[in-house]
């Protein structure tokens, strides 16, 4: 025999579990100071930068 749920507690926990996850990206978006923002920032351009100056050539492949 099936087992008997209740829809209304089934709706209220799918949305309790999205509201979660859309706070747990607010935390990270918005949790941090703005020092450690900028600094991740920087250090993603500085990688960023460093990953394109590796290119041997600096033309797209599929341009040729």
């Amino acid at each position: 025999m099936a087992e008997i749920i209740n829809l209304r507690q089934v709706r209220k926990a799918r949305e309790k579990a999205a509201k979660a996850e859309e706070a747990g990206r607010n935390r990270a978006a918005f949790g941090r100071p703005k020092t450690a923002r900028t600094r991740a920032e920087t250090q993603k351009a500085l990688e960023q930068s460093r990953h394109e100056g590796h290119r041997l050539s600096k033309t797209d492949p599929a341009e040729e």
